[in-house]
């Protein structure tokens, strides 16, 4: 089975000599000469995978990195960007932290996103673990970042992600709807409705059925346009170690985007496809299951060390590690460190081969999601992976999926 391969972008301004360079050109987000330049080769690499056959290309949305890791503040606008760069690949954004949004304000915009690419848009989605920037833009519902801990915290942030994309999914599909949450009522106030408003009549007889009711308040909302797709884009969900999130995308049918080792992810793969069965939707293994890895291609297995040492080590060492100290643990070797936490994968072209190989063969996946910590690793350098990725590895797996094939039919709204 051929797989729906993503290049996934995780902007990080350049630095020579590892964090201490990083240091001396505090605050290297905002150097505005460099991310001009990254802004300008993402449009090279978006084509440079759309000839090579990729099924996607995908950006993240990060806030406040001062450090210059990920500068990924709109991802909106780079999917509209890239978009207008290519032609044929997928676009999307795995993805929106929905509970530092407004629900209905990234319905509308991914709505448009996927008009403006004619369906080849998807909406991902993520529940957010940075506190740095996540309770500061998520104040506004009453949102804390999480570790999927299990806390309360961890809790309160399920619950209104989960609501948050109930409400994405009726913008999307209800001609006209209302919705009483725990953060947000849609009309508000939602008991009395909206009374007072100068064009109901207009409203009443040009409007959505049963936005007006019979005193003159308005009572439902109609968002406008609906996507392009039916009933709408596919929904990708960022994971990283949470069996009920795996659960709950399985009862409606969201890709699984999954930010771990293989022996999380094959487990993972089982338990979504006996829920999804649970559900009345039965799915073949490995279907909407998207593992992510980093990986790299060189001539040689020093080649493949010193990759890794300079353009991941920086951002794993003194970021990654931070948050995830068991999934990404950093002792005295870092390098073992990366190599140990199952998500680097490659070395030559055989040994990148023979991994990718292992893992699907234990579960074949419908999707493949690489990251490459661009602009720290050269655009140049990172094409020639790309391409070696496509013409000699994933061949050993099935070869790609072009990006006219469309993702498996998801079920939560039909």
């Amino acid at each position: 089975m051929s797989v729906k391969a993503i290049v996934q972008l995780y902007p990080v301004i350049p630095a020579e000599g590892g964090a201490a360079g990083r240091a001396a050109r505090r605050p290297l987000g905002r150097d505005r000469d460099e991310y001009q330049k990254i802004m300008r080769d993402w449009a090279k690499i978006a084509k440079a995978a759309e000839d090579l056959g990729y099924w996607g290309i995908a950006g993240i949305e990060h806030h406040f990195h001062s450090e210059g890791y990920e500068v990924a503040p709109a991802p909106g606008v780079i999917n509209a960007w890239l978009g207008a760069q290519t032609s044929r690949i997928n676009i999307g954004t795995n993805g929106y932290p929905l509970g530092t949004h407004d629900a209905i304000r990234v319905a509308e915009e991914c709505a448009v996103l996927d008009h403006m690419l004619e369906g080849r848009f998807w909406a991902g989605v993520s529940r957010g673990y940075q506190s740095r920037w996540t309770d500061v833009l998520g104040q506004h519902l009453g949102v804390q970042a999480t570790l999927s801990d299990g806390s309360a915290i961890d809790q309160a942030n399920r619950d209104i992600f989960e609501e948050q994309l109930d409400l994405m999914l009726k913008a999307w599909t209800e001609d006209s709807f209302d919705f009483k949450g725990s953060r947000v009522q849609v009309p508000f106030p939602y008991d009395t409705g909206i009374v007072g408003y100068p064009g109901v009549d207009v409203t009443a007889r040009m409007g959505a059925l049963d936005e007006v009711d019979e005193h003159g308040a308005i009572r439902k909302i109609s968002v406008t346009p609906p996507p392009y797709q039916r009933p709408h884009p596919p929904v990708f969900v960022a994971s990283s170690s949470s069996e009920e999130s795996i659960r709950y995308c399985a009862r409606n049918g969201f890709v699984v985007c999954s930010f771990s080792p293989a022996s999380i992810t094959s487990k993972f793969a089982q338990i979504y496809a006996d829920e999804a069965a649970k559900a009345g939707h039965p799915v073949p293994l490995g279907a909407n299951q998207a593992p992510v890895r980093w990986p790299h291609i060189t001539d040689s297995a020093a080649a493949y060390d010193k990759a890794l040492m300079d353009y991941d080590a920086d951002i794993f060492e003194n970021f990654y590690a931070k948050f995830f100290k068991k999934k990404m643990p950093v002792g005295a070797d870092v390098l073992q460190g990366m190599k140990d936490s199952g998500l680097f994968l490659g070395g030559t072209v055989d040994q990148a081969k023979a991994q990718f190989a292992a893992e699907w063969e234990q579960v074949p996946y419908e999707y493949s999601v690489l990251i490459w910590h661009w602009a720290q690793q050269p655009v140049d350098d990172l094409i020639r992976e790309m391409e070696l990725m496509a013409t000699k590895v994933y061949p050993e797996i099935g070869g790609l999926a072009g990006p006219e094939e469309r993702p498996r039919a998801q079920w939560a709204t039909t």
